[in-house]
């Protein structure tokens, strides 16, 4: 990307378009990466957010940041650039992220209830969990350990997270 003529047509663009393309471009170039959210504020400070299949490093959003801001001219339009990768603590919103945690804790929450437990398996439409839960014995007093599963349409899901733990 770097060092090459722009195309005329390309100066007619707006700057959310311009940065659109040049972001699909350098997601092309690494296909293990994958775009979270892309803002870009009224004061031109753009904000990009990014995953990956196996993390994202510090490489990894130089890259991205590179191919962008060096394909912008400052002379033409003041911007402020940031490319970050998804915080731990922000919540799961791509299929692509469900994917990748396979086997970890997360929490869910749904219009009727929350639920933590092992993320098992991820479809193109929902996810599924599975958990331990104490519940009354079914005959005698008493309390027995049960594992639970359940499955969860994406536009159900409110909210996902994963829990970390230590």
């Amino acid at each position: 990307m770097r060092g090459r003529k722009v195309p005329s047509f390309y100066l007619l663009m707006s700057l959310k378009d311009k940065v659109q393309n040049l972001l699909e471009e350098a997601l092309e170039e690494r296909p293990s990466l994958f775009l979270i959210e892309q803002k870009i504020h009224p004061d031109n400070s753009i904000e990009i957010i990014i995953d990956g299949d196996e993390g994202v490093k510090v490489e990894d959003c130089i890259a991205i940041s590179r191919a962008i801001e060096h394909n912008l001219d400052r002379e033409e339009e003041d911007f402020s650039l940031q490319v970050m990768s998804a915080g731990v603590s922000e919540g799961l919103i791509n299929q692509r992220q469900y994917k990748k945690n396979i086997g970890r804790k997360l929490k869910v929450k749904t219009e009727e209830n929350t639920v933590e437990g092992e993320l098992i398996s991820v479809t193109d439409d929902s996810i599924t969990l599975k958990w331990k839960a104490r519940e009354s014995k079914p005959v005698g007093k008493g309390k027995i350990t049960v594992t639970k599963e359940a499955s969860f349409l994406y536009n159900e899901i409110k909210e996902a997270k994963v829990m970390i733990t230590f």
